[in-house]
């Protein structure tokens, strides 16, 4: 399991701490996996509100490489931008009717990618069309560092790239039409244009609707209880205590991030 308090440290969003996912992860996920039967698979249950990109690919692929295709992500309650990519790369994605993805067009300085581009292509249009509205689009466009337009650029390439080729070599390996599908998904959770907020909460209906391959966790009742005990352990635990990160195996081997320290 991953789990960040987010949601129950919030006072704490601006204060250095790192709830997102970083490379500092990656340590947790090693440290917890070493000892474990790979030849089980992976069902890896998140709790996160996403990070960064970079970070995101080199836990997929390292984890990729030690379970190949066998491995399930489980959504009790929310997994958010970076972590919806992570759950696309699985296999298949268990979601109860509260649970949540979230859309995967990439931010840069928490700014939406997609909504920077679609502003500085407004301006373009409008000064061609009045340029006497410069001084109103400069105000705006000076806050603009020098490469901002060619990185939001890169950045939507990339974070399409990589999950695109998640999905056709995982969820999606066996489909006929596997790219139709893939392209499907790319379009509609990519787009700043149709999700309209990097946090819409993206329900389950919605998402399978999308043909997702997706496990309702209500049919499965001893899965549903195992998997919300697990849950709710978290949440008390990330509430009542100074531990605002946990990497945690089924044998309790832990990677905990703790305020000012880690264990």
């Amino acid at each position: 399991m991953y789990y960040s308090a987010w949601l129950q440290k919030t006072n704490l969003l601006n204060s250095g701490f790192r709830f997102d996912i970083t490379d500092s992860d990656k340590m947790g996920f090693m440290s917890t996996i070493k000892g474990l039967d790979k030849s089980k698979g992976l069902d890896l249950i998140l709790h996160t509100p996403g990070g960064s990109i970079a970070a995101t690919e080199s836990i997929v692929l390292y984890l990729q490489s030690i379970f190949g295709k066998d491995i399930r992500a489980i959504v009790p309650q929310i997994a958010m931008s970076a972590g919806t990519m992570i759950a696309l790369s699985t296999k298949e994605i268990v979601l109860g009717k509260h649970s949540n993805l979230g859309p995967i067009d990439p931010q840069i300085d928490n700014l939406p990618t997609h909504g920077i581009i679609e502003e500085f292509e407004s301006a373009k249009e409008d000064l061609k069309k009045e340029p006497s509205v410069f001084p109103v689009w400069e105000a705006i466009l000076s806050h603009y560092h020098p490469t901002l337009i060619g990185e939001c650029k890169k950045a939507i390439i990339w974070s399409e790239k990589m999950v695109r080729e998640w999905l056709l070599d995982n969820m999606f390996f066996n489909d006929e039409d596997k790219e139709a599908k893939v392209e499907k998904i790319i379009n509609e959770l990519g787009s700043h244009a149709l999700t309209l907020s990097h946090s819409r909460h993206l329900h389950r209906d919605y998402l399978k609707s999308l043909d997702l391959k997706i496990l309702e966790l209500e049919s499965d009742e001893e899965l549903q209880d195992l998997v919300l005990s697990i849950h709710h352990s978290c949440i008390i635990s990330l509430t009542g205590t100074p531990a605002y990160k946990i990497i945690e195996n089924q044998n309790g081997k832990a990677f905990i991030q703790i305020i000012n320290q880690v264990k």
